[in-house]
């Protein structure tokens, strides 16, 4: 599955995006957020506050429970604010 991550979530974990194969268990934007917090230090740093970090499949935003399976790609980002 692709990943991309912007703003404070890329100077995080040191990349725009990566490619990762997912276990089985890893069903939801919730699991895999929990999934890659434990792949490396890096990671847990950009995932430390999960509740602040949102996502989309397939530049569709969803909720931390909405179900992965059949997505292309899955994007976070931090809250954005408007102006």
């Amino acid at each position: 599955m692709k990943l991309i991550y912007f703003a404070w979530l890329r100077e995080r974990i040191g990349v725009p995006e990566e490619e990762v194969d997912l276990p089985a268990e890893v069903r939801t934007v919730e699991d895999l957020m929990q999934f890659l917090s434990e792949r490396s230090e890096a990671h847990a740093h950009a995932f430390e506050n999960r509740k602040i970090v949102r996502a989309a499949i397939d530049r569709r935003h969803v909720k931390p429970a909405a179900p992965i399976a059949g997505a292309g790609e899955v994007a976070f980002f931090p809250p954005m604010t408007g102006g």
